[in-house]
This record gives structure tokens, C-alpha cells and sequence, in this order.
């Protein structure tokens, strides 16, 4: 029987969002074994000792691009929307982007998102399926991913490497994009049902798809077997999306009553994840990159998202961190700012924050992660000082301990 690793003399958070409390936490192969008191290491046992610490679950981002090109250390200007996409003038071929992505990937790992729900790719090449697959082969160091196609926009002209293409639209079309990535092999699918200020003005306002494409791409999304995530921030976009049976929608900055009364009624089977993280550096860092704002629509955005979340947080909905990281003033590994945002903006206090980001998560990622309990992955933080009182601490990698992942140490106490 394989050796245990024990976590002792720390407080733990265990995801559930109950208070931290003094707990031993023991790991088996790569599994959590038990969570409890008076554990008794065996001598051939590991023992992480966890003094002055919190053993909590590992995080779970829920709007992640991995495929993106910047993360900290590595800033690439050329993908910086509405100022600079000459990124697409030069795309680095399929192998170039893999490695870009595991890079991107360690990253993440390294400031100790174990999982990750991917909010869509950047080209159409499935490069986070490769990606993926290596991860949980252990051929490359990162979260485990739930992969996602790149976003369809429903415009009857696509622009390409090769220039402009014409686009098929109507329920048909929308039914065969959805299944040709799931024969790709992507776990979601999304899609542009609103378009957005940064392509230009008014653009977030704009719903870009009927109902009978909705729900043309959510009868074809069942019959794949894969999930629907889409970009909404119309009010009339995220009501389509919600009766279409969308899983994930991302931003919903302009809900208004209606739609936030039908987002309620489908709590149970909705995730919002609002990439508050790039509206706040747009409005607060964007300017050093040259973007403007208030044009971008960011202003207005980040206004309507401190009134929206709130109250969606009062009806019980699952909102997640998860930031729409990857653009130069807004890089990957910056992601657990998104935590303090939900409390300064939203009015989360601590806790509830790690539970989102834990619990909630591990729901989202429809998987025995974000828990720690018996049975679980063994996606373990030791969290130097107390997260529960001060989030602020998981945006400094040298808190991190520990990071295990799955039972095995990516990062290890020193």
C-alpha cells in the first residue's frame, strides 16, 4: 500500500466555505484519505508540517485562456485588443502554440490553480485538447483542463490568417460548428451571443444570435455530449443563452430584471463567471498599454458589474473567479486577484470567496476537485498566514508552501 502524506499542524479550509479550523489532512496515492484530529503519522508516513499555516483546496480557475499569449515575465503587446492584433499576422504554428500554452500552463500551476475551465481558445487549431491530454498524461506541468473550442461570432464574413471568408449562419450552421468541435475533441463549445464595446461602440449591446441558432446549438451540444459556454453581455443575449441551456456565461454585465429573475430560476444549472479581473485593469492599468477605457466600454462595464453581482449573490447563484487573463495588462498568474475583487467589489467576504473558487469550481469543472474530504483529488495548498481573513495572500506565489496536484508535489515545503 502506498506511503501517506499527512498534513498536520495547520488549519484547514476545507472548500466547503465552514470556517478553518485545526485539522490534519491525509493524502493517499492521489486521493484524499481523511480530514479530522488526532491522526497519528505512521513512520513511513510524509509529514508536512503546517505551523502558522492553511491547508486548503487547490483553485480553480473558470475563465481561463491559456492559448492567450501573455503572462507575468512574458507580456506580448501584439495581442491587445482594440489597440494592437498583429498576433494574428504572425501565429505561431501549432507546436509553437503548445509550447506557448504549457508555458502559460506552469504558470498557473505555479501560483497554484490545480484545475482550470477554459473560456475558449484563440485559433481554431485544438491546440487545448493537445494540451489537455499532455497534462493528464503528465507530459506537461499544469492545471487539468476542461478544453474549449475558439468563439463563434455569427458574422456572415470571418476573418482568417487568409483574409476575409464567408461564414455560413442560421441554426444549420450553428449546429454543424458545434459538432464538428466536439469531434475535435473539445469538452465546451462557445459562442459570441453578444458581441462587445472593445470591437466597437455599442458592440456589448448587440445580440448576435436568434433563438432558433440558441437552441439550435443546445440541442446539438446535448447530442455531442459536450457544454455550452458563451460571451454575454446584452440583456436579451444572456436570456437566450439561459433557455438555450447554456452551462457557462460570461461577463452578464447588462442583466436587467428579466434576465436576472430567469438566471435565478436556473441557478442550479448555471455558472457566471464575470472576468471582473480585465475590466478592472483596463479601468485601472490599462492606460500604460494604451487602452482607452472609457471607449472599450470597461467603465461602464465594471460600474454595471459592481450593482449586478451583489444581488446575484444574494439569490444564491455560483459566480467564480476567473478573470479573462492572458492580454498584456492583464497576464496569466495574475488570476488570483479576482478573489480580492469579489470582496471589494461584490461584497464577498473572504470565505465565500474561496468557496467559489474552490467548491464551486470543482462543480463547474464537474469533477472531485475543490473539496477537500474523503475521496477527492489530492489538490492540496498550504497557504502561508490565513486566506480566509486576507485573500490578498494567494497573489503572492511565495505564500504558496505547497502546491500538490493529484497527490504529487509540484511544490514542496523547503
Amino acid at each position: 500500500m502506498a506511503a501517506r502524506v499527512v498534513f498536520t499542524g495547520g488549519r484547514v479550509f476545507d472548500g466547503s466555505g465552514s470556517p478553518a479550523v485545526p485539522a490534519d489532512v491525509v493524502v493517499r496515492g492521489d486521493r484524499i484519505e481523511h480530514v479530522g484530529t488526532g491522526i497519528e503519522p505512521a513512520p513511513d508516513d510524509r509529514v508536512v508540517d503546517c505551523r502558522g499555516a492553511t491547508v486548503m483546496p487547490g483553485l480553480v480557475e473558470s475563465h481561463c485562456h491559456l492559448t492567450f499569449p501573455s503572462a507575468v515575465g512574458h507580456l506580448d503587446p501584439s495581442f491587445n485588443p482594440p489597440v494592437d492584433v498583429s498576433f494574428f499576422h504572425h501565429l505561431p504554428s501549432p507546436d509553437e502554440h503548445l509550447a506557448l500554452a504549457e508555458r502559460n500552463a506552469r504558470i498557473l500551476l505555479d501560483h497554484g490553480f490545480t484545475s482550470a475551465y477554459s473560456a475558449g481558445s484563440l485559433t481554431p487549431v485544438p491546440t487545448e485538447v493537445r494540451l489537455r491530454d499532455r497534462i493528464a498524461a503528465g507530459l506537461a506541468a499544469g492545471p487539468r483542463l476542461r478544453a474549449a473550442s475558439f468563439e463563434r461570432d455569427n458574422n456572415p464574413v470571418r476573418l482568417g490568417p487568409d483574409g476575409p471568408a464567408p461564414q455560413e449562419t442560421g441554426p444549420d450552421a450553428v449546429r454543424a460548428f458545434v459538432r464538428e468541435q466536439a469531434e475535435l475533441g473539445f469538452d465546451s463549445v462557445k459562442l459570441l451571443m453578444s458581441n462587445d464595446d472593445v470591437f466597437f461602440e455599442g458592440g456589448s449591446m448587440v445580440t448576435q444570435y436568434s433563438a432558433e441558432e440558441a437552441n439550435a446549438a443546445g440541442e446539438q451540444a446535448r447530442e455531442s455530449g459536450v457544454w455550452l459556454n458563451c460571451h454575454a453581455q446584452s440583456p436579451e443575449s444572456i436570456k437566450l443563452a439561459v433557455r438555450a441551456g447554456f452551462r457557462s456565461i460570461y461577463h452578464c454585465s447588462y442583466a436587467d430584471p428579466e434576465a436576472i429573475d430567469l438566471l435565478e430560476q436556473h441557478k442550479d444549472s448555471i455558472f457566471l463567471s464575470p472576468a471582473v479581473g480585465i475590466m478592472w485593469a483596463n479601468v485601472h492599468e490599462g492606460a500604460e498599454f494604451g487602452i482607452d477605457a472609457e471607449k472599450t466600454g470597461s467603465v461602464r462595464s465594471l460600474a454595471a458589474m459592481e450593482q449586478l453581482y451583489p444581488e446575484l449573490r444574494k439569490r444564491g447563484l455560483r459566480v467564480l473567479p476567473g478573470g479573462d487573463y492572458g492580454f498584456p495588462n492583464n497576464p496569466i498568474g495574475r488570476n488570483a486577484r479576482d478573489l480580492e475583487l469579489f470582496v471589494r467589489l461584490f461584497g464577498y467576504s473572504p470565505a465565500e470567496a474561496l468557496r467559489a473558487t474552490t467548491f464551486h469550481g470543482g462543480q463547474v469543472m464537474n469533477l472531485p476537485v475543490g473539496l477537500l474530504t474523503e475521496g477527492y483529488f489530492a489538490d492540496v495548498l498550504v497557504v502561508r498566514g490565513d486566506p480566509t481573513a486576507d485573500v490578498t495572500l494567494l497573489q503572492d506565489p511565495a505564500n504558496l508552501e505547497v502546491i500538490m496536484q493529484g497527490g504529487r508535489f509540484h511544490k514542496a515545503a523547503t
